[in-house]
This record gives C-alpha cells, structure tokens and sequence, in this order.
C-alpha cells in the first residue's frame, strides 16, 4: 500500500488549484528576473579571444554568425579529458533540438572547451550531436570567464567562481560523487575540478561584441531539460548522489 497521502477526487482539485496559484506566482517572479537580466549593463569585450571550430580559427564576434546573439555554454572538456563531463553532457542533450529555433530567432548557441577540437570533434559525434562546438584552447577566454583555473589556483584558493571567491581544494577533500564523475570523464579528480560549468551572454552591435549576462553553478538549472520533467513527476527528483551518465551508457549498465 502506498505511504503517499491519497484523496478524493475533489481533494486533489482543491490543492491543485492552491498549487497553481503559486505555480503562477513563481511564473510572474520568472518574467521579472528575465527582465532584470536584460536591463543588467552591458560590458565591452575588449580581448581578442580566439577558437578553433570546424570552419577553422574564429574570433568571438565570428560565432555569432551573423546574429547579433550569442549564448555560450561553457562545457567542461578539459585538455586532459578523455570524455565530456556527464552533467555538461547531459544538458547538452538538450541542445540539438532548441539550437536551430534560436538560430531562426537571432541567437546563437555555442559550446566552448578547453579541450583541443579533435577531442570535441570525436566526442561529437559519439553523442550523435550536431550544435557547434569550439575550441578555446589557444586563449584566456575560459580563465577570463572563470570557469577553468590553474593548479596553483585551485591549491591556493585564488580562484572565483560563481561571484564567490574559491576555497584550496585538494583530492583528500572530494566527495565521491565528485571522484565517480571524474573516472567517467577518464582524468583525475582534480585536473576535473580545473573546469566548471556556466552560460555566457553576449551580444555583437555596430561590430562591438558586449558582455551581458553569465550564470554558473545552480544558475544553470533551468538548463537540466531532464530536470524540469522530473520536476513534475510523482518522485520528482528521487536521486541519491549522481545517477545520470552519458546517454549511450545506459545500455551497458542495464545489461
């Protein structure tokens, strides 16, 4: 017999409605936010960033392809990596459905790595993906935007990250869900923690590309597609430590 409360009919509908008052509350809080993102200052991108992409080498302002929008996930690859990080790799399962909407409607959706591009290319195409991908490997630009550092970075501390300063970080100090994510990825764990995730914004007007708006760490949620499903599941969430991996490994696991 099921521990979970059970009801009427008329019950249900009762706290259904109440639910979506709040539902809507937060819907109306959500618009509200987007416009504060909007209205944020917008900062002139001075550095001469450079990537390696299919096409060959890009500027910054060459991703926006002709739009005058472009958001950039910024994936954890790193140069040691074997494998894209499973939680980057996850809400990038995402990406190949909406990228050609938001192609249609002025944005356009990059990934960025440190990895070099042979990696990205590889990896690429086991997930089956087809959204672009660059390389950021020959600059700042991942530094710059705080989601890679140094080893002497992440030893000492002197690292931000997500608005916040870091703290030194060494490998007696990681959770195990931290040490699983790294094996899957095939590189130590700390050479794994020297990339983060995060989401930039920029936009290019009368040929000066701006800065607008970055998000990292739980930011980022609204980008879990899977989540906002489970979200609305009866167990919702229902997780213990990591349980997602890369969408071709299930099989393997399952048997």
């Amino acid at each position: 017999m099921t521990m979970h409360k059970t009801g009427t009919r008329e019950q249900w509908l009762a706290a259904r409605l109440d639910l979506l008052d709040a539902e809507k509350a937060l819907t109306r809080q959500g618009d509200e936010l987007a416009q504060r993102r909007r209205d944020l200052p917008w900062v002139r991108v001075e550095k001469d960033y450079r990537f390696d992409t299919d096409e060959g080498p890009a500027s910054l302002a060459d991703l926006f392809r002709g739009r005058s929008q472009l958001l950039v996930y910024h994936f954890m690859f790193g140069p040691d990596y074997k494998a894209g990080c499973i939680s980057c790799s996850a809400i990038a399962d995402g990406f190949n459905g909406f990228a050609v909407h938001l192609a249609n409607h002025d944005v356009m959706l990059w990934a960025a790595s440190r990895a070099p591009l042979p990696k990205l290319q590889a990896f690429k195409q086991r997930m089956d993906w087809t959204f672009p991908w660059a390389s950021s490997q020959s600059s700042d630009f991942n530094s710059d935007f705080n989601v890679a550092f140094t080893e002497d970075q992440q030893r000492s501390g002197s690292r931000e990250y997500n608005y916040r300063p870091g703290r030194a970080t060494t490998e007696s100090m990681l959770p195990p869900a931290v040490v699983g994510s790294a094996a899957k990825s095939g590189v130590a764990p700390l050479a794994y923690l020297r990339e983060l995730p995060g989401l930039s914004a920029f936009v290019l007007e009368d040929g000066v590309v701006y800065h607008t708006y970055s998000a990292y760490s739980r930011g980022l949620d609204g980008l879990w597609g899977m989540y906002q499903w489970l979200d609305r599941a009866p167990k919702g969430r229902n997780e213990q430590g990591i349980w997602w991996r890369h969408h071709d490994s299930y099989d393997a696991v399952a048997g």
